[in-house]
Parts: C-alpha cells; structure tokens; sequence
C-alpha cells in the first residue's frame, strides 16, 4: 500500500539547503501498521509529510495503493487514498468551528451525499455520541478531540492513515485508549496505517514492522517481536530500547 524507494527531502535553498532525509526506503503492505521511530530532528516527520502530500520538495519514488505519486501534481484519486491524524488534537480542528462541521468539511468539499447521516455514523465509529457534533473544541476533552480528528480521517473511506504522535500530546491515562480505537479501527475498515513516534511503547503495542530512523536515514528494519526481545544490530536501536526499559520498566508493560 504503501513503497518508498530513495526518498531524499530536502528544505532551502543553495547554500541554506538541508537534506532532511537521504536515500530512505521502505515497503508497508495491506492491514499493516508500520512505525518510524526515532528521535526529534531525525527525519521521520519529513518522511510523513512526503508522502501525505505536505511537503514538496523531495525526490524519489513513492507508491500508494500502487499508484505513483509526483512531488507537486496528484490526482484526486491519489489525495483521497490518504489520511493524516496530527499530533495536536486542538490544533488540527477548527476552533469556532462546532465538531459536526470538522468532520463533514472533508464530506462537503468531495460532494458526498447524506453528509449529516455520515457524520452521525463518523461519531458512533470513535465512540462519540451524536449530540457531540454540535460541540465545540474546547467544550471536549483533548482524547474526544483527537477522536473527532480521527473520525475526520475516516470520512472518505481512504485506505492509508498516516498517524503523526497520535497520542503524545495526550494524558497517559488516554493514551491506552485511542491507540486500542485505532486498532479497533484498522481491522473494521481494512486500514493501513503509517505511524511517526518516538515512542517505544507506542510501537511495541501498535506496529507489525518498525524502520528506525537516525539523521535522516532508516539505519535498521525490525519486527516486533525483534524489538521486544532485544534482538537488535544497530547500536542506535539498541540506546532508544535502553532508554524506552528505562522510562517504563519494560516494553512488555507497555503492550
């Protein structure tokens, strides 16, 4: 669903430019979930951001849903076969905006019928009442945010969802939840998911597949079973598995 080949992204100009990512590639299939981790500044989000279309300025191959994607011209076919959920709940919804009309933006722009319908089963997929589309962002919790930011990425019905630190900015006590909605979620709709994080705990209990990244290169491909026992190579994956043992006691706990 997902292929990318030689993935170089870069900022600037002349003598300002700076190479974010450098010869990245990788592969995500039907119904998996595939993580890129690593710490700030190391190129996962430039990666991300690639291949939602975001940014521009790169060069390479990218594939989705077996269809090439160009750096400045996409079809439409091509935007509707990916989604983003951000790492800011708030602000990724518009503020003055009530919840309904945040998620059937996406409904009214592609002249989706039955939109109010939509939005009612949109709620009820993320585990949010009906009554909740006349609400407001700041009238909810931050986790019922980010279920509004997901229920948007689902109107379309787009087989790529590409998560950004979907939980980070969130509580630890919703955390657990929103992660387990959106397996819950991935297996209801046939969903592949692409998700940025630099949280071990986060890949250990979402990701079938993890692609380190380190100073814009992908230094080591494992499983998860590969990262929870520790059968890891490279010396970088190995500090970001101590550090992880060391902040939660365990992967395992984690999971």
């Amino acid at each position: 669903m997902i292929e990318v080949e030689n993935l170089f992204v870069h900022y600037g100009r002349g003598a300002s430019r700076f190479e974010a990512v450098s010869g990245a590639s990788f592969k995500v299939e039907r119904g998996e979930t595939y993580g890129l981790v690593g710490e700030s500044g190391s190129g996962k989000s430039s990666v991300m951001n690639a291949i939602a279309g975001r940014h521009e300025d790169w060069e390479g191959t990218i594939h989705l849903a077996s269809s090439k994607v160009l750096p400045r011209k996409r079809s439409r076919a091509d935007r509707l076969n990916v989604q983003i959920v951000f790492q800011d709940p708030y602000g990724s919804v518009h503020p003055k905006h009530p919840v309904g009309q945040s998620i059937e933006e996406p409904l009214v722009i592609n002249r989706v019928p039955n939109r109010q319908a939509r939005v009612a089963d949109l709620l009820k997929n993320v585990g949010l009442p009906g009554h909740f589309r006349y609400r407001f962002p700041h009238q909810i919790s931050g986790g019922q945010r980010q279920r509004v930011s997901i229920a948007r990425a689902l109107a379309l019905g787009s087989p790529i969802m590409l998560l950004d630190e979907p939980t980070s900015a969130l509580d630890v006590s919703v955390q657990a939840e929103i992660l387990n909605l959106l397996q819950d979620l991935k297996q209801k709709n046939q969903l592949t998911y692409l998700i940025v994080t630099h949280d071990m705990g986060v890949v250990a209990h979402m990701c079938d597949r993890i692609g380190v990244m380190k100073d814009g290169v992908i230094v080591e491909e494992l499983t998860k079973a590969q990262l929870i026992s520790g059968q890891v190579k490279h010396p970088y994956t190995r500090e970001l598995r101590a550090a992880s043992l060391g902040e939660e006691a365990s992967l395992e706990i984690s999971v």
